[in-house]
C-alpha cells in the first residue's frame, strides 16, 4: 500500500510563511477563514515581536543613558500615545470627528510608529470588543480569560491576527490605509532608522548632550514602545477590572484616574462604553482627557472638525442616578 502525500509543510516552509507575514499582515496561505478557525491559544511564532521589542530593552548597559535619551523616550511615548488614542481609538475606531483625506492618511501613519499593528486592523478589533464586550467572542476580556490573556496573550494568536475588513468598509474604500495597514512593518523599520540617524546628529552637532545613535534608537524605540504597549493594554486589562462604575453597563468597563493619566484620557472606560461615539470620554471637566485637550486644539486649527459631544441626555442620566450610584 503506497503512503498517501504529506501535506504538512515543512518547518523552514512554515517558518518561511510566518517571516512572510510579519511583512505583509494581509497573508494567509488557507485565506484569513483559515486563521480564524484555528484554536485560540498562546503561539510563540506571533510572540516572538513582542519579545523582540522588550529584549532591546537589555541593550540598556550597552548604551547607558543621558538626559537626552530620558527626554526622547518620554516626549515619543506621549506623542505616540496620542496616536494611539486620538488617532487609532477616536477616529478610526468610532469616527468622532471628521478630518481631511491626506490627514487622515498622516494620522495612520503617525499611529504606526506606535508599533501596534495598522489602523485598520486596529479599528477592526476595538469594533468587535465593544460589539461583544466582555461576552465569549470578545477577544480580550479578562471576565472570559482572565488578566494576562486580556492584556497580551489574545495578541499573541494566529486566530486574532487578520483585518476583519468586513467591519471597517468606511476605511478599507481608502487604498493608502489599507497599504498602510498590510505592510505594517514599514512605518516602524523608518521610524527606528529615524531615530538612529537623530541620536547620531545629536551627537554631532550637540557631543556635551553625551548621546549617542544607539542610545537615542534603544531610549526612543525599545524603551519607549514597551512602555507605551502595556500603557495601551492596560485598557483592555485593567479598565476592566479595576475603577468605578458610572453607568450600570452590560460589560466590566469601569473609571480609573490613574490610567486616564497613563493613557491621555482612556482610562474614563465606563464613559466611553456608555457612550463611544463622542471625541471626549472625560464627560466632566474634572476628568483629566489630555487627548479631548490636544483634539479640540487641531479642531481650531481647522486640522481636524466636527468634534462630536456628550450628548445632553447622557448628563442626564448622571444626575438622575446621583453620586451615590457608582460603585466599584
Amino acid at each position: 500500500m503506497s503512503e498517501l502525500p504529506n501535506h504538512n509543510p515543512s518547518i523552514a516552509k512554515r517558518a518561511l510563511i510566518r517571516l512572510r507575514q510579519w511583512f505583509d499582515s494581509d497573508y494567509f496561505p488557507g485565506g484569513p477563514d483559515a486563521a480564524r478557525a484555528k484554536p485560540d491559544r498562546f503561539e510563540w511564532a506571533r510572540a516572538i515581536p513582542f519579545i523582540f521589542i522588550h529584549a532591546g530593552c537589555l541593550f540598556l548597559p550597552l548604551v547607558g543613558w543621558s538626559w537626552a535619551a530620558v527626554a526622547v523616550a518620554a516626549a515619543l511615548y506621549l506623542l505616540r500615545m496620542f496616536a494611539i488614542t486620538g488617532f487609532y481609538h477616536r477616529y478610526f475606531s468610532h469616527r468622532t470627528f471628521q478630518t481631511s483625506r491626506v490627514a487622515q492618511f498622516i494620522f495612520a501613519a503617525w499611529g504606526n510608529t506606535a508599533v501596534q499593528r495598522g489602523a485598520l486592523w486596529w479599528a477592526a478589533v476595538h469594533r468587535h470588543h465593544h460589539k461583544h464586550s466582555d461576552d465569549e467572542h470578545d477577544a480580550h476580556s479578562p471576565r472570559q480569560r482572565g488578566f494576562w490573556w486580556a492584556h497580551i496573550g489574545w495578541m499573541t494568536t494566529s486566530k486574532n491576527f487578520p483585518t476583519d475588513y468586513n467591519t471597517i468598509r468606511d476605511l478599507a474604500k481608502y487604498p493608502e490605509l489599507v497599504f498602510l495597514n498590510r505592510f505594517d512593518l514599514i512605518v516602524p523599520a523608518i521610524f527606528g532608522v529615524s531615530l538612529y540617524g537623530f541620536g547620531a546628529l545629536l551627537n554631532y552637532v550637540w557631543p556635551q548632550l553625551g548621546t549617542s545613535g544607539g542610545q537615542i534608537f534603544i531610549w526612543g524605540f525599545f524603551v519607549s514602545t514597551v512602555f507605551l504597549l502595556h500603557g495601551t493594554l492596560f485598557i483592555n486589562s485593567l479598565a476592566h477590572v479595576w475603577g468605578r462604575k458610572r453607568f450600570n453597563t452590560e460589560d466590566d468597563s469601569r473609571n480609573s484616574l490613574l490610567l486616564a493619566l497613563i493613557t491621555l484620557g482612556e482610562g474614563w472606560h465606563n464613559n466611553h462604553h456608555r457612550y463611544m461615539a463622542t471625541a471626549r470620554q472625560g464627560f466632566f471637566w474634572w476628568e483629566i482627557d489630555v487627548t479631548f485637550y490636544v483634539l479640540k486644539v487641531f479642531s481650531w486649527l481647522g486640522i481636524i472638525w466636527d468634534l462630536k459631544p456628550v450628548p445632553k441626555s447622557i448628563y442626564a442620566e448622571v444626575s438622575a442616578q446621583g453620586p451615590a450610584a457608582e460603585s466599584k
